[in-house]
């Protein structure tokens, strides 16, 4: 194991980097070597209270734990939109959806499909929403900086969807593979994952070997997706990622998806072609680009059927 030292005299075991949000601009180089060496890193000190995660978690079961009938309502055509049931290729996966968690009228929305009337399970939802998307819109503005441009990145006209994920292991699952091999398709992700049960694991940029993500209480997980690469020409990685069964008991974790601007395509900046770098993507819709993975069952690789050949 790599151990991660942070400026305060703390250390973490963990073979991803560790980055420091209430270090900067300390840890910018550190920020950027790991978006473009791993495309994924865990973050402390990122302003999301401790026990406003923990309310949040407990909510996420509680929802998660409703009958079968009431979560199909949460039910949209598109996958991943919505409800996403138990399936062949995940059958121990499911997960609760919020797509364009930033527009006031989706939460409400989501509230009535599912019937969350206690007042302290919507406060907890919306506060919790809120912070996270605070969070994203940071990670925005620290990536910039670290590209040396400034601004937000990410604005009301990005689309961002919070997921709740429950992996109901068995002890006869253990060893077999909760969510398959992917790549994130947005720009980036926040995880707050299960902190006592791992089994999310990254794949090493370089060698190809699986990484193992261990549990970090009170951190996140930040994943770059394919609209980072393509966003940045190549620079930023997407990182490939699964979850593996290591425990046969219940696994929760909950996600920010910053996808991509709404309803207009997200090509290559200016800043990252020149002579010496040519365009490497074609420009697309969030939205395009997600059906695309699911048309095609391209997981992995569909981001290589927006690239420009040569």
């Amino acid at each position: 194991m790599v151990k991660e030292e942070t400026k305060m005299g703390g250390s973490y075991n963990c073979v991803i980097p560790v980055i420091d949000m209430g270090d900067f601009p300390a840890e910018t180089e550190k920020l950027m070597a790991a978006c473009k060496e791993w495309g994924c890193f865990r973050v402390v000190n990122h302003g999301v209270p401790l026990d406003l995660m923990m309310e949040m978690k407990a909510v996420s079961r509680c929802l998660l734990d409703l009958p079968m009938e009431t979560k199909l309502r949460n039910w949209d055509p598109v996958d991943g939109k919505g409800y996403t049931p138990p399936n062949k290729a995940s059958p121990v996966f499911e997960s609760l959806a919020c797509h364009d968690m930033a527009h006031p009228d989706s939460l409400l929305n989501f509230f009535r499909q599912l019937g969350v009337s206690h007042p302290h399970h919507r406060d907890v939802i919306t506060k919790y929403s809120k912070a996270i998307y605070e969070l994203g819109l940071e990670m925005g503005r620290r990536l910039l900086q670290g590209l040396g441009l400034y601004g937000d990145l990410f604005d009301d006209g990005w689309a961002c969807q919070v997921r709740m994920n429950k992996y109901s292991y068995t002890p006869e699952y253990v060893g077999s593979t909760g969510a398959i091999l992917h790549t994130d398709p947005g720009f980036l992700t926040i995880l707050q994952d299960d902190d006592k049960i791992g089994g999310l694991e990254a794949v090493h940029k370089e060698t190809g070997q699986f990484v193992p993500v261990d549990p970090l209480p009170g951190s996140f997980v930040v994943n770059l997706g394919d609209f980072a690469t393509i966003w940045s020409n190549g620079m930023l990685h997407g990182v490939k990622h699964r979850v593996q069964c290591y425990e046969g008991s219940v696994r929760l974790s909950i996600a920010l998806f910053v996808l991509g601007p709404k309803d207009k395509a997200l090509g290559t900046a200016d800043e990252f072609v020149d002579d010496k770098h040519p365009q490497l993507f074609k420009p697309i819709e969030f939205e395009e680009y997600r059906m695309l993975r699911i048309t095609t069952k391209s997981p992995t690789g569909a981001i290589e059927r927006v690239r420009i050949k040569a």
